[in-house]
């Protein structure tokens, strides 16, 4: 048996096969999109890991036009998402708000929603009242982000753990966004919920109360913040979820 010709060809197809095996690896992988909250960005999901088999994907932000819904603005981000391959939605706060809407409209394999409210019925009552009085149209670019830097840590105390990173998400964020965001927040109309959404929550959220949301994960103590302050007990949740 000659070997000089065995060895050539048996490294050509062990080659060949690994080439095989990282490109259906690749194939095979799932994309996660990640929608951030109202004063944050792709830097609020830092601390968490994913298991291998996922692509992570942030959804960028753009300025929505004015007047516009939380549905119709919820359709425009929609075309950042591959359909073509199976998906999961996780939303963060404005986010979760965000990928409740497209699951009706999509059909992503799971939708995650952190911190955040399914429906209206779910959103404190403070801004419920803001439907009728809508005081939040009182803010300006000038005084909406000096607002949020003041209320948040006033708000949600261990926001300090990570203050540094909350401060430099709202320092980066166009006021205009904001603006334009929060009556999307203060009119959101929707009454049901789609009985695919997967809901985490932090018992100790002042900015939409535990007691108002029907959560199937609860972070004990956690706060509105629990995407980096909790991200340790939040990843393990996850994980069993994924």
């Amino acid at each position: 048996m000659n070997f000089r010709i065995l060895i050539p060809a048996f490294l050509s197809f062990f080659l060949t096969c690994q080439f095989a095996y990282c490109n259906h690896d690749s194939i095979a992988k799932t994309n996660i999109y990640l929608l951030a909250g109202q004063g944050a960005d792709e830097r609020l999901f830092k601390n968490l890991d994913f298991p291998d088999q996922y692509k992570v994907n942030y959804i960028e932000y753009s300025i929505p036009t004015s007047e516009k819904s939380l549905e119709e603005y919820a359709c425009t981000l929609s075309n950042q998402i591959d359909q073509s391959k199976p998906f999961i939605l996780i939303g963060v706060s404005l986010g979760g708000m965000l990928a409740t809407e497209m699951c009706d409209f999509m059909h992503p394999l799971k939708t995650i929603i952190i911190a955040s409210a399914k429906n209206a019925n779910e959103l404190p009552r403070t801004f419920k009242f803001q439907k009728k009085v809508p005081l939040y149209k009182l803010a300006g670019k000038s005084n909406v982000k000096w607002g949020a830097r003041f209320l948040q840590p006033i708000v949600e105390p261990d926001r300090r753990r990570e203050k540094d990173t909350f401060k430099a998400m709202l320092k980066d964020k166009d006021p205009e966004f904001l603006l334009r965001t929060i009556p999307m927040i203060m009119t959101w109309e929707r009454e049901q919920s789609c009985d695919e959404i997967i809901h985490i929550h932090g018992t100790k959220d002042h900015t939409i109360p535990f007691k108002n949301v029907q959560s199937d994960y609860q972070i004990h103590g956690g706060s509105h913040m629990i995407t980096l302050t909790e991200s340790d007990k939040l990843n393990r949740i996850l994980n069993d979820i994924l």
